[in-house]
């Protein structure tokens, strides 16, 4: 029992590192600076508790918390990979799943195993849980970016086209929130906070 505590213990102060793992977006009162990944996590949960009623299938959302809790971890050693940035995706499954085996290979075999399987769902969106799971990861930065008037999409001169290309995931587990989310996209163009992008250019 002392050796399962030790271990537990060892992954609660390693994970630790998750608030040093900068994101592109950034707090909506704090625009000066990025948000880390554990914001994020904590942020994605709310959302889970808040917009499960949206969901197209009926989801656990006791499932949903633990997979966005968990489904950034292997940051830490991997780093956190734009959306947009095609290049970096590259080799990001592989850097991925090599933090993934080190991460969760820290716990007991048990608890390993049960968030390492969690982990996994997410990542193949097979479920319900996992879908939805995946939605709400979409639907924060759109949000942020969406408050903050676009402040980090204008800076990686990122389009409309591609906002919505990126974050269609939505629609696969809320077609409510996916509609939502498309009508907000179409507000920030009118109101010129987004470009179209290249096929609506004049």
């Amino acid at each position: 029992m002392i050796e399962r505590l030790t271990r537990q213990i060892a992954f609660i102060l390693e994970i630790d590192k998750m608030k040093t793992i900068l994101r592109q977006n950034v707090p909506i009162t704090e625009p000066h600076r990025q948000e880390n990944d554990a914001e994020h996590s904590w942020h994605l949960a709310m959302m889970a508790l808040l917009l499960a009623e949206h969901a197209d299938e009926t989801v656990d959302v006791a499932r949903v918390v633990k997979m966005l809790l968990i489904h950034d971890l292997v940051e830490i050693d991997a780093g956190d990979t734009f959306i947009y940035d095609t290049a970096a995706h590259h080799d990001k499954e592989e850097r991925e799943q090599r933090a993934a085996d080190r991460l969760f290979g820290m716990l007991p075999a048990d608890q390993g195993a049960d968030l390492r399987g969690l982990w996994d769902e997410f990542e193949a969106r097979a479920t319900a849980d996992a879908r939805f799971a995946h939605a709400m990861d979409r639907f924060q930065p759109v949000l942020l970016n969406i408050a903050t008037q676009g402040l980090r999409w204008k800076l990686h001169a990122v389009t409309a086209d591609r906002v919505l290309a990126r974050n269609r995931v939505v629609g696969d587990a809320s077609e409510r929130l996916w509609t939502h989310l498309q009508g907000m996209i179409a507000d920030m163009v009118e109101q010129g906070h987004l470009s179209a992008g290249p096929k609506d250019a004049n």
